[in-house]
C-alpha cells in the first residue's frame, strides 16, 4: 500500500519544526529515521496530514558526553549508539539492548528517541531507559520540560508528549559506583520482537549486599513494567541462589501479562520470571551486560 495525501515540511531549525507543531497540532507527524513511521503510513494506520521531516536540523546527530553522563539528542541514529565505544564503556546496558533490536539495516537509519517516542511495549529502548532512570527532554512553542522515563509512556504507541511537543533528546546519568547491568530477551526469529525482554540496573556496596535495583520488563502490558516486587526481594541480598528463586516466584506473582496471537498469557509470567532470574544471574557472576539473544529451537 501506498501513504494517504499529506504536505511535506522540511524544516532546518528547531524552532521551524516547533512552529510547524505549534500550527498544525493533531494533524502532524515528525519524521527522524522513519522505521516505524512509515511502515504505519504505507498501511495507512497513520494519516497525519502534515509530515515534519527533521532530518536537516543541525547538531542533533551525535551523542553528548556531559557532566553527568550521557545526551542522547533526536537524530542520533542506534547504530551509533551501538559502536560509541566510549558510551558503552559508561552505559554497556544501552548496547546491550541495541544489538538486539530488529537487523543492522534498521539500526542504520532508526534512531534512538524515534523507537522512545514511538513507544512500543514490546520494543528493547523504552524498558532500557526505564531501568537506567532516564529523562527526556521535551520541547515545543510554549517552552521546555523534562519528564522521567517512568513518566513517559503511557500506553500503547502513547507517550507524554503532547500535539505540539517534539522529544528533543534523552539524558541519562553516570552509573553509580558498584552498578552491574544485564539485558535478555527471547524470541521466536532474530529480528522479530521479543515475546518478552528484562532489562535489570543494580547496585552493590562492597561486600557485595544490593543496596539499589531496577527491573524492568518489556512485552508484557501496555508500557515497559517495573518488577517491583522483585526489586525488593532482592535488597538487601547479596544474589545468592536462594535470592534469585525467590525473586523469581515474586516476579510470577506480581505480573498480569497480555496474551495475542505470539503467546498466551501465562507463558509470557513464566518467560519474564525466568528472564528476571537470568539478568540477576549475569548481574551476580560479575557480567555488566548480556550480549547474547535466546532464540526457539
Amino acid at each position: 500500500m501506498k501513504p494517504g495525501r499529506f504536505a511535506y515540511h522540511a524544516p532546518r531549525s528547531s524552532a521551524d519544526v516547533l512552529e510547524l507543531l505549534a500550527d498544525h497540532g493533531g494533524e502532524a507527524k515528525v519524521l527522524a529515521g522513519g522505521q516505524s513511521l512509515i511502515p504505519l503510513l504505507n498501511f495507512r494506520m497513520a494519516a497525519p496530514e502534515h509530515l515534519v521531516d527533521i532530518n536537516r536540523l543541525p547538531g542533533l546527530d551525535q551523542p553528548v558526553r556531559t557532566d553527568t553522563g550521557w545526551h542522547i539528542p533526536a537524530l542520533v541514529r542506534q547504530r551509533v549508539v551501538e559502536r560509541s565505544v566510549e558510551l558503552a564503556a559508561d552505559l554497556p546496558l544501552l548496547r546491550a539492548a541495541l544489538t538486539q533490536v530488529a537487523h543492522p539495516q534498521i539500526r542504520n537509519r532508526g534512531t534512538v528517541c524515534g523507537s522512545l517516542a514511538h513507544a512500543d511495549p514490546a520494543a528493547e529502548l523504552p524498558a532500557v531507559m526505564t531501568a537506567l532512570g532516564a529523562h527526556l527532554h521535551i520541547a515545543s512553542r510554549r517552552g521546555e520540560r523534562m519528564v522521567p522515563a517512568d513518566d513517559f509512556f503511557v500506553f500503547h504507541l502513547t507517550t507524554a508528549l503532547e500535539e505540539d511537543e517534539m522529544l528533543m533528546g534523552v539524558s541519562i546519568d553516570d552509573l553509580a559506583p558498584g552498578t552491574a547491568t544485564a539485558f535478555r530477551e527471547f524470541a521466536a526469529r532474530h529480528g522479530d520482537f521479543a515475546l518478552a525482554g528484562v532489562a535489570g540496573v543494580v547496585t552493590r556496596d562492597d561486600d557485595g549486599t544490593v543496596t539499589a535495583c531496577r527491573l524492568v520488563a518489556a512485552g508484557i502490558g501496555a508500557t515497559p513494567q517495573r518488577l517491583t516486587a522483585a526489586e525488593q526481594v532482592v535488597i538487601g541480598s547479596r544474589l545468592e541462589p536462594r535470592a534469585l528463586a525467590s525473586a523469581e516466584r515474586a516476579v510470577r506473582q506480581e505480573v498480569e501479562p497480555t496474551g495475542d496471537v505470539h503467546a498466551p498469557a501465562e507463558y509470557r509470567r513464566d518467560l519474564v520470571a525466568a528472564l528476571a532470574r537470568q539478568v540477576l544471574s549475569d548481574i551476580s557472576h560479575g557480567e555488566q551486560t548480556r550480549e547474547g539473544r535466546s532464540h526457539a529451537a
